[in-house]
C-alpha cells in the first residue's frame, strides 16, 4: 500500500510500548493495538516504518512482522504453539551425527557436544545421540522438561524461537540464543555444519547461496528480535 503517514513515533502505555503514525496508533492485520513489551523494540518496529519509501513493503519489515505473529497467533495459541516448538526435542539436529567422513563427525562432536553439555547442565536433562537419520526416542522427562521450558517463555519470545528452531531444525540451538546467552552468529555456524559440508564438497550454484544467505538473515533477525524482547 502507499505509504499514508510522515511521523512515527513510540509512546509508552500502561499496554506496553505502542509505535504511532502521525499520532495514530499502529494495529495488527487482526486489528489489536501493536504494543511492544521493550523500548528497544519498539524503537526497532518504528524504524521500521520511518525506512519505509512512498510504499510500505511488509518484506521489508522483519520485526514488526515478528511482532504482529506474537500478538495475533501467539497469545490466543500460546499453549499449542509452545507444543510445537518443543517438539522439535523429539528430533533435535544435534542429536543425529553423520557415520562417516571423519573430518564431518570430528566438526559436529566440535560443535554440538558443547551445545548438549550446556544443555544438560541447564535444564537438567539427557540426551540419546545416534549416528545415522533413523529416528532414535528421547527420554520423556527430556521432553516434557524442555516442553515446560518453552511454554514458560512469553509470546514474543516464542514468536522469535520458532523462527531460530525452524530455520536450524535445532530446539537446543534455539534454546542456546535464547536462554543461554550464546553467540548467535556461532549458533548458525553449527546448525549449518552439514550444509557447509555439502558445499566444500560440490560446490554451491548462484540460487543456493541466494537461499542460504537469505535463511541466514532471517536467523539474525530472529536472534535480534528475541534480545530486543527481553526487559
Amino acid at each position: 500500500m502507499k505509504r499514508f503517514y510522515k511521523d512515527v513515533a513510540v509512546i509508552a502505555s500502561d499496554q506496553g510500548f505502542a509505535v504511532q503514525l502521525d499520532a495514530r496508533p499502529v494495529r495488527t492485520p487482526a486489528r489489536a493495538l501493536l504494543a511492544l513489551p521493550t523500548p528497544a523494540l519498539a524503537d526497532a518496529v518504528a524504524a521500521e516504518w520511518r525506512a519505509q519509501g512512498e510504499s510500505v513493503d511488509p518484506a521489508t519489515m522483519p520485526f514488526t512482522g515478528l511482532a504482529n505473529a506474537a500478538i495475533d497467533h501467539v497469545v490466543a495459541n500460546h499453549k499449542s504453539f509452545a507444543a510445537g516448538i518443543a517438539r522439535y526435542g523429539e528430533s533435535d539436529l544435534l542429536c543425529y551425527r553423520a557415520e562417516a567422513p571423519q573430518t564431518l563427525v570430528q566438526r559436529q562432536a566440535a560443535a554440538w557436544d558443547p551445545l548438549l553439555d550446556w544443555a544438560r547442565a541447564r535444564y537438567d536433562v539427557a540426551f540419546v545421540v545416534t549416528q545415522g537419520v533413523l529416528p532414535v526416542a528421547q527420554p520423556a522427562q527430556t521432553l516434557a522438561r524442555l516442553g515446560a521450558v518453552v511454554e514458560a517463555f512469553d509470546p514474543f519470545l516464542l514468536a522469535g524461537l520458532s523462527t531460530l528452531v525452524n530455520l536450524s531444525g535445532s530446539l537446543i540451538c534455539g534454546l542456546a540464543i535464547v536462554d543461554g546467552g550464546h553467540d548467535l552468529d556461532d549458533i548458525w555456524q553449527a546448525a549449518e555444519i552439514d550444509e557447509a559440508w555439502q558445499v566444500e564438497q560440490w560446490g554451491e550454484d548462484a540460487q543456493a547461496a541466494a537461499r542460504n544467505a537469505r535463511r541466514a538473515a532471517d536467523f539474525a533477525v530472529a536472534g535480534a528480535f528475541c534480545g530486543m524482547s527481553r526487559p
